[in-house]
């Protein structure tokens, strides 16, 4: 791969990252959670949001982290409603500015294989990949907080005892290709739903 190509990539990863970790942000603050503009993460700024490493794993291997929103559930009127809400928000973000940006490449502002194309073409892979990745039913991904806030209380407080563990799972799944194996099908079929829905916006 090409030092060319991995700088393209740095667009593209800021602006998923940003608009992942400012969903999160914004949501617990729209349900009364003033953790986040306290910490300083109600901000557009990527400083505030990124994870050296994460940022690290997502550029070369296409997969990886920010830092995680700090929020407070007892802020929250329903505390599973919000743990589910402020969860999911960062993937759906993701979703969403993906399907912007390729309506933006089927608008034809920017030629084929031109810099602005290829930025345009990885946002919307890493918006993709973003979402995708942290719906993964493992600590401390959004996925497992999905999980715990939609599982009967027993099954729930079962599965959060997996949490100090879930990097050290994390990082084998990643390792031994586990998370390769259930990620690249649902980005695949996500992408093809992005593209129709794109379509249907901006037909060729």
């Amino acid at each position: 791969m090409s030092l060319g190509n991995l700088l393209l990539r740095v667009p593209a990863l800021l602006i998923a990252i940003i608009v992942h970790e400012y969903a999160h942000a914004r949501t617990a603050d729209a349900l009364g959670d003033p953790t986040p503009r306290a910490t300083g993460r109600l901000t557009l700024n990527p400083l505030a949001h990124l994870d050296p490493i994460g940022l690290l794993m997502l550029w070369i291997f296409q997969f990886g982290w920010a830092r995680p929103v700090q929020i407070n559930p007892f802020y929250f009127q329903d505390r599973r409603r919000g743990v589910f809400l402020v969860s999911l928000a960062g993937p759906v973000s993701n979703m969403v500015m993906a399907l912007l940006v390729v309506i933006l490449l089927r608008l034809g502002l920017f030629p084929f294989g031109s810099t602005g194309w290829t930025i345009l073409n990885l946002t919307a892979l890493y918006n993709v990949l973003l979402s995708v990745f942290n719906l993964i039913p493992i600590p401390p991904l959004d996925g497992s907080k999905v999980l715990m806030s939609i599982l009967p209380t027993r099954q729930a407080l079962s599965f959060q005892q997996l949490e100090p563990y879930g990097w050290v799972i994390l990082l084998v799944a990643i390792y031994t290709g586990v998370v390769g194996a259930i990620m690249w099908p649902m980005v695949r079929g996500l992408l093809t739903v992005i593209e129709r829905l794109a379509g249907l916006v901006v037909p060729f």
